[in-house]
């Protein structure tokens, strides 16, 4: 791939300071000095790279790599070229992903779409609002009556944000958001068209048809998290809907009023969680996932992709399949429907 413009490539660190920022250890002093100053996957790395490997199954690749360096376990330090700087790690991946950011800190975020510092004068900002030193607020963004925004906080283009919501230091409000009845944490980040409290989903049968039930909730987001571009997180009816500190949700993700979802939480697109359901911390939701109202996730719990959660799952629990149910079981299923399919076709 040729370098990007987005992306322009950084100055550079030299593999012994990438490895001591990395604590890895390294013990070809003599490739120490090289600079480093850029990423790529193993297969194509070149000489001004750092790339990772995690398992033995691209292993020619590896040996035949042209990288820099490479972070990899103890175990496979010894299939690394010699003209390859090898940085051991216990999380390889993990330690790639570390020295990606020293290298592209501006790929963290949402890039914004204009220049300059401070309120754009295509901008409205409602005179009640109060926005502290270093907020930046791009062409379009709209901040309604008595928001409260902190320092070093961005307001993308074309942004919304609405009376009285409060939106804490360091966060990126992307292009095209529009954010609620909401009360948000520091150094949360929002992608592109994301929307926060809206009305829930929220309807009861009356003799003149379906009845709307208000919603008077909030949505509150803790530190930390990041929510993918077109996902929906609904306001409250009566009570709050609630995302933990440090979780991070997908593109294209529902989350429905009254949910509350714990801290450090992995949830991948096209998921849909229904109202008034409770998420402990440390859950891994697989994409494509829908989870009924009104049931509880334990602590620790992984939901496999494409699954139908109807009831309540147990902590460490790992489910599958629809409706889910322990993997034990799914795989065992999976099995038993293989063998009857190739007996037919035995008969056959």
């Amino acid at each position: 791939m040729e370098p990007s413009s987005f992306y322009p490539p950084h100055g550079g660190v030299t593999i012994a300071a990438l490895a001591e920022l990395c604590s890895a250890e390294f013990d070809q002093p003599d490739l120490g000095h090289r600079v480093l100053s850029g990423i790529a996957p193993l297969a194509r790395a070149q000489g001004a790279d750092v790339t990772f490997i995690t398992s033995r199954k691209p292993l020619d690749d590896l040996r035949q790599s042209q990288a820099g360096a490479v972070f990899c376990s103890r175990a496979l330090a010894s299939e690394v070229p010699a003209h390859v700087a090898a940085l051991v790690v216990a999380h390889p991946q993990a330690a790639f992903a570390m020295a990606a950011a020293v290298l592209f800190p501006a790929a963290l975020r949402p890039l914004r779409i204009t220049t300059g510092a401070g309120i754009s004068p295509a901008a409205h900002v409602d005179p009640s609002a109060r926005l502290e030193d270093g907020v930046i607020v791009e062409a379009g963004a709209v901040i309604g009556a008595d928001a409260e925004i902190g320092a070093g906080t961005l307001v993308g283009a074309g942004a919304v944000i609405g009376r009285k919501v409060r939106i804490g230091r360091n966060c990126s409000i992307s292009t095209g958001c529009t954010v609620q009845h909401a009360l948000i944490g520091n150094e949360v980040i929002l992608h592109p068209g994301v929307r926060i409290g809206q009305d829930g989903f929220g309807y009861v049968p009356g003799p003149r048809g379906l009845d709307k039930i208000v919603q008077i909730g909030r949505v509150i987001i803790q530190d930390k998290v990041e929510i993918g571009a077109n996902s929906c997180v609904d306001r409250g009816a009566l009570d709050d809907t609630i995302i933990g500190e440090g979780s991070k949700i997908d593109n294209l993700v529902q989350i429905g009023h009254n949910v509350r979802i714990g801290r450090h939480c992995v949830i991948v697109s096209q998921v849909g969680i229904a109202g008034s359901t409770t998420v402990g911390d440390m859950v891994m939701i697989g994409g494509a996932t829908g989870v009924n109202g009104h049931v509880h996730i334990g602590d620790g719990a992984q939901i496999a992709a494409m699954s139908g959660v109807a009831g309540d799952v147990p902590a460490g629990a790992r489910w599958g399949g629809v409706p889910a149910r322990p993997m034990r079981g799914v795989l065992r299923d999976a099995a038993d429907a293989n063998a009857r399919a190739f007996a037919r076709n035995q008969k056959n």
